[in-house]
């Protein structure tokens, strides 16, 4: 039932829809009910602005989600999850993510610690396209929580395991997948609290790098614009740290300082700018020789 005392509106919504929507959400607490409501409150969460205070705020409705999310681990160890399994609990992610995204209950969701519960989804490496879909899902929940560019959002990042398993998916993930798990090291590297985490021990940065070198290469071969995008983006962000910059004059890639990704860019001018800003931020403040060599710093 919806809790008492709770305000939500639902704007743009008839009587009949709304009456709907609290149907639904009600029906997520009976397993009976709950696999349909599942799908038709995933339909509705683009057009129901306040669906996710009216899903936070009802009660049951977060344990029910939860349960979904529970019911899944036995399937993956060993992996034997089915396509239908991994749709249900897709259904139940995608609410999950209208909670993370919504203004008003993503600092509740992060103080209940409920993106911790998505991490053994994360953890899983078969390349089956339901297991797939699910890491794809739980990327997306995790994506929504940064892109809102909040400071909690990071703090309470940096204290999980987001950025090794990121990395991993990063190396070995579907494109798409890659695609989120790097535009979340992205905002995390953004935020000067993530920068500084990640660039506070040479093992950090180094794992870092040498997940983004493996990406160079493996786009050489095989060109993504959009991935390529958020792998110079990470790259241009921690030039931005004086060991980071010292380093990456070491170990960056040189596909992006030759032309090997200059028909992919020909028309991303933002991706050209921030390869031409990288480059010269690592050219910057070097000592070199009467010939323009640098010189080994002393």
């Amino acid at each position: 039932m919806l809790a008492t005392g709770t305000t939500v509106t639902t704007a743009g919504l008839t009587q009949v829809d709304r009456e709907k929507i609290y149907q639904w959400i009600n029906e997520l607490s009976s397993p009976e009910t709950r696999e349909n409501a599942l799908l038709e409150l995933s339909k509705k969460r683009e057009s129901v602005t306040d669906l996710a205070p009216m899903l936070w705020h009802s009660c049951g409705t977060i344990a029910a989600l939860l349960q979904e999310i529970v019911n899944i681990y036995p399937s993956i160890n060993p992996p034997t999850l089915t396509a239908h399994q991994s749709n249900r609990v897709c259904n139940a992610l995608a609410l999950l993510q209208c909670v993370a995204s919504h203004v008003e209950t993503r600092s509740a969701f992060l103080a209940a610690h409920i993106p911790l519960f998505l991490y053994p989804f994360l953890h899983t490496v078969s390349k089956t396209r339901p297991f797939e879909y699910l890491r794809l899902t739980s990327l997306g929940v995790i994506g929504a929580l940064v892109k809102t560019d909040e400071q909690e959002v990071i703090n309470f990042l940096l204290t999980t395991e987001i950025i090794p398993l990121c990395l991993r998916i990063m190396e070995s993930g579907s494109e798409l997948s890659k695609t989120v798990a790097t535009f979340i090291l992205q905002k995390i590297l953004l935020d000067d609290t993530g920068l500084a985490y990640i660039c506070q021990t040479y093992e950090r940065f180094s794992h870092v790098a040498m997940i983004l070198g493996k990406m160079v290469l493996q786009l050489s071969k095989e060109p993504s614009a959009r991935l390529l995008k958020h792998v110079v983006r990470c790259y241009l962000r921690l030039s931005d740290n004086s060991r980071a910059r010292e380093a990456l004059r070491q170990c960056l890639p040189d596909q992006l300082k030759d032309t090997t990704f200059a028909q992919v860019l020909k028309d991303d001018s933002t991706t050209k700018r921030w390869l031409a800003q990288l480059v010269k931020n690592l050219q910057e403040g070097q000592v070199t020789d009467p010939r323009g060599i640098p010189l080994p710093p002393q």
